[in-house]
């Protein structure tokens, strides 16, 4: 039997063909742009599937989305909707209201024709202000496959938020997987939440590599018996990946490419960071070129546009993910986005590249480079690093700064290393970084 978990609550999909949890007939909101504006992932999830098919537009508003930058959004996405679990601000004044709470109101409505409904999602912001993109379903869900026959439903858990890409395709397949899901919370403990995944028995377990750090520094993450572990977000280094190899023996662990813009790039499954130079030219429904060190990719998965102004594609249809590559012994590996670049006395650093030599060293469980403003040099490197518990910093000290010296050129290697005791992170999962 499919089922949403929620942190609080439990919803079976069987029970919406019969309930429908708006306060509204669907024919109040077809053709229509709605907001989606909820505190409790689990009413979003259950308004998405009811929209679909019957609004023009679906508009996922993210949780850390501020007010302030609502009356922006209506206008440019023309939203003549707000769909939320809670009393809407002043924002909302002059749209049409719709309540969402769990299924308890009898569906007793003629069928509406089925329309495709535009989803629009906004961009993770880490790499600049956030864009709203617009995608068809079709290509949300071209990279999902069907179960084999002879598998047991899966029940996925994902760290993710659903209205953020991520999160949303990892629901597109539980839904689309005849699976179940357990939904994150917003602000619900490490502890709490991996307990509850275990609870539930899940078997496809997701997140960003910040938020498999997290987890692997949680004693809880010893109660989760995942058949597949997956990563995607961030960078995948070699030390993540060898960590969740070590927790989860036997388990594939893969970590797959995908953006906002462009949609699923590629999945990765054997063990190690970066891709196969192979994977360039056309890689199943997917084209990929490295041009100047950057990815580019063209498919029937990346998003149809921005809502608004910015342009997607360049003249052949290519996304510019502003990821960067080098290639190394065959395999490309991933060393920053471009726009995230320390410039060390001209000489170019990527702070991502830096992170995965620190994260090597045994004492680490975290960290974050970044640059600082030098009147000599124009900027110096820094590193902030949580260790493990136990771990003496004197010692770690020695140990990373060897390790920068030896794996790196001088001016990449932290001019200043402080230890603390936890890094921010974004609502997306992502480690927070200044926006360029």
């Amino acid at each position: 039997m499919r089922q949403l978990h929620g942190a609080f609550a439990t919803a079976r999909l069987a029970d919406m063909a019969a309930a429908t949890a708006l306060d509204r007939p669907l024919a109040d909101l077809a053709g229509r742009s709605v907001l989606l504006r909820v505190a409790d992932p689990l009413h979003a999830a259950l308004a998405l599937i009811e929209l679909d098919g019957v609004a023009r537009r679906i508009v996922l508003c993210p949780p850390d989305l501020a007010d302030g930058a609502l009356p922006d959004v209506i206008a440019t996405a023309q939203v003549e909707v707000v769909a939320s679990d809670a009393a809407p601000g002043d924002w909302a004044d002059s749209l049409l209201q719709a309540r969402i709470a769990p299924p308890v109101r009898p569906l007793a409505e003629t069928p509406l024709p089925r329309r495709a409904t535009e989803w629009v999602m906004f961009t993770s912001g880490t790499s600049g202000p956030p864009k709203m993109v617009a995608h068809a379903l079709t290509g949300l869900t071209d990279a999902i496959r069907p179960a084999a026959a002879d598998e047991a439903p899966p029940v996925w858990a994902t760290f993710y938020d659903i209205r953020r890409y991520g999160g949303l395709q990892m629901l597109l397949r539980a839904l689309l997987g005849e699976g179940s899901m357990v939904l994150t919370a917003p602000a619900e403990p490490m502890p709490a939440f991996l307990a509850r995944v275990a609870s539930h028995g899940a078997t496809h377990v997701t997140g960003t590599p910040s938020h498999w750090r997290r987890a692997l520094m949680t004693p809880e993450c010893a109660l989760l018996a995942p058949r597949y572990v997956r990563l995607s977000g961030e960078i995948a280094d070699q030390a993540v990946l060898d960590a969740l190899k070590a927790r989860f023996p036997g388990v594939p662990i893969g970590h797959a490419y995908a953006s906002t813009e462009a949609g699923v790039g590629f999945e990765v499954n054997d063990g190690r960071a970066g891709f196969p130079a192979d994977y360039v030219g056309r890689h199943g429904q997917v084209e990929i070129r490295v041009v100047d060190g950057s990815l580019r990719l063209r498919s029937p998965r990346a998003a149809g546009g921005y809502v608004g102004e910015g342009v997607l594609r360049d003249t052949e249809g290519f996304v510019d993910s502003g990821d960067m590559v080098e290639l190394r012994d065959g395999r490309y590996h991933f060393v920053g986005r471009r726009n995230g670049v320390i410039n060390v006395g001209g000489l170019k650093a990527h702070p991502e590249e830096i992170e995965a030599v620190i994260n090597r060293h045994p004492d680490v469980a975290l960290c974050r480079v970044a640059g600082r403003r030098s009147p000599i040099t124009g900027a110096i490197v820094t590193a902030e690093v949580v260790l493990r518990q136990g771990a003496d910093e004197a010692a770690a000290r020695t140990g990373i700064l060897s390790d920068c010296r030896t794996s790196l050129a001088a001016y990449k290697v932290p001019a200043l290393l402080r230890f603390v005791p936890a890094l921010a992170m974004t609502a997306g999962g992502k480690l927070e970084r200044a926006v360029a």
